[in-house]
């Protein structure tokens, strides 16, 4: 597998709303696989960082299925990368598929997939698509958290 992963800032410690930004970023391969990895990948940097995973996590399975279903070009990989900028966390995933542009779609009732977008769309604050020098496209979904309190200091403190 070819696998790229960049961490900026130190995985360990809280977000911080002063505009401290974090960055993950993998290369997987375009298959089920891939797209079941991003996820696990995406919810371990995230409890690295100390912040919720839970809507991310169905975001990125989303997006990354996608990527590697409607974006699969054979022997190509897909991107992606989380970032976090004080309190909101931007997803991208980006494939070579930029002649197929991400399109919601109201599915039929008895139909078994096509309700991904309408997912995002549900969980994230915002999300789109950005042409990149053809034949790449970035699909991006951003959502908003509250931080974590930081542990309260116990300097001082008096056990009993």
């Amino acid at each position: 597998m070819n696998q790229e992963i960049q961490e900026i800032a130190d995985p360990g410690a809280r977000p911080e709303p002063s505009g401290e930004v974090r960055n993950f970023t993998v290369l997987l391969s375009s298959t089920a696989r891939g797209a079941r990895l991003a996820r696990l990948l995406a919810v371990d940097a995230l409890r690295s960082w100390g912040l919720p995973h839970e809507r991310a996590s169905h975001v990125v399975a989303e997006l990354a299925a996608n990527a590697a279903t409607h974006g699969r070009v054979p022997g190509r990989s897909f991107r992606l990368t989380l970032y976090v900028v004080g309190a909101t966390l931007r997803i991208e995933v980006t494939d070579t598929r930029g002649d197929r542009l991400p399109v919601p779609q109201v599915p039929d009732a008895v139909a078994e997939s096509g309700r991904g977008l309408l997912l995002v769309e549900a969980l994230a604050d915002r999300w789109g698509v950005t042409e990149e020098r053809f034949p790449r496209k970035t699909v991006w979904a951003e959502l908003g958290f509250t931080p974590p309190e930081p542990d309260p200091s116990r300097s001082g403190a008096v056990c009993d």
